[in-house]
């Protein structure tokens, strides 16, 4: 099915309470949260002006695409300006304190717990853990080191998620 791009506003208005969300999704987990509206503005603002072009067979590859080029639009644009050196730092911020020897004893006994943790995992989810989060695989690369699918190595990632924080809550 062939969509076209919006001939009036209410068209635009409906493709944004449609796409807007998954928009907000994809560009919450790749940029900071100050940034999330003006990115999702500027696909919609160039999928209205793109309205006067061919028609767009698939909405959401198309929005997606956009949204992505939006991205490294604005990388670029920021690394030109040297957006990371021109941040403002605020005279309220705080200092963090010394680290005391009690902080330190805390982050031993907290560091312990978490590796506790990890080891009280099944065989099979702690391997999808240690693969994921100590050597950086990715999930595919996982999949194809334990012959499993993708789908197997998110579930087992997700247990043992859900596992560590049970019981890292816990304790004390």
């Amino acid at each position: 099915m062939t969509e076209r791009a919006p001939d009036s506003g209410r068209d635009l208005a409906a493709w944004m309470a449609s796409y807007g969300p998954g928009l907000r999704r994809f560009f919450s987990r790749r940029a900071n949260d100050a940034d999330v509206d003006d990115l999702i503005q500027d696909v919609f603002m160039r999928l209205q002006s793109a309205r006067h072009n061919a028609p767009i067979d698939n909405v959401e590859r198309y929005l997606f695409t956009v949204a992505r080029n939006v991205l490294v639009s604005r990388h670029r644009s920021q690394m030109a300006r040297g957006g990371t050196l021109h941040d403002r730092l605020d005279d309220g911020f705080e200092i963090a304190d010394d680290i005391s020897p009690e902080r330190i004893a805390i982050g031993r006994e907290e560091y312990g717990r978490a590796i506790q943790a990890i080891l009280n995992l099944p065989p099979r989810a702690r391997a999808a853990f240690q693969f994921h989060r100590f050597e950086n695989m990715t999930y595919q690369a996982i999949a194809i080191r334990m012959g499993i699918s993708k789908e197997s190595v998110k579930e087992l990632m997700h247990r043992a998620i859900v596992r560590i924080s049970q019981e890292m809550d816990a304790c004390p």
